[in-house]
């Protein structure tokens, strides 16, 4: 008997349709930020990583591809991408990126700096995106804030993709900056270390998602 199927069980539609809008009005990278807080405050509010294991979306178009649609290897998911000094290193990273976009975009809004009107690939490599800005009549901070972003979605989302094909179809959500920031406020909440936490279906002792 086939399990029943939910309307979050389609939410990995989320995934291309974000790319797909960002590729053509940039502006719409301003949708990033629903996937970056709504993790956060089911952690901090609900006590668990119940976004990462039932309704990512990115993890379930990883999900699509790698394991129904087979481009997936299939791998265990490396010991070393797994450690908590890859993960937190990564998580550190991560955030250290985001805070130089903000710094980025605070210099775009005072003035100090001129619009970019590109992209950052793996935060490196600069990739003209220019058409995606149509001159609408925001302030140039709000432009340069979705720049930004979307760079830094597109970028993880590659990331994923990779390590979806080489490795398990997940193995993006083992390092995932978002999943380590849940985990940790899990752990804040509940006082206790992960091993400690009660192995209930939702807790982050037991995300379905950092076992994959």
């Amino acid at each position: 008997m086939k399990n029943k199927k939910h309307w979050y069980d389609y939410l990995w539609i989320v995934t291309p349709i974000y790319l797909g809008l960002g590729f053509f009005n940039i502006l719409f990278a301003w949708l990033g930020m629903i996937f970056f807080c709504l993790p956060l405050f089911i952690a901090i509010f609900g006590g668990s990583k119940l976004y990462c294991n039932r309704y990512c979306d990115r993890g379930q178009f990883l999900t699509l591809l790698g394991k129904h649609l087979k481009l997936s290897r299939n791998k265990p998911t490396p010991n070393w991408m797994r450690s908590k000094v890859f993960r937190y290193g990564f998580l550190i990273f991560f955030f250290a990126m985001f805070f130089q976009m903000l710094y980025t975009t605070w210099l775009v809004g005072s003035g100090a700096q001129n619009l970019r009107q590109f992209i950052k690939l793996f935060w490196t490599f600069k990739v003209p995106w220019q058409w995606a800005y149509h001159g609408t009549a925001v302030a140039p901070w709000v432009a340069q804030f979705a720049f930004g972003f979307y760079s830094m979605m597109l970028t993880s989302t590659l990331i994923g993709l990779i390590v979806m094909a080489l490795y398990k179809p997940r193995s993006w959500c083992v390092f995932c900056p978002m999943g380590t920031t849940t985990q940790l406020i899990c752990q804040a909440r509940a006082g206790k270390s992960a091993s400690q936490i009660p192995n209930d279906t939702d807790s982050c002792s037991n995300c379905s998602c950092c076992k994959k």
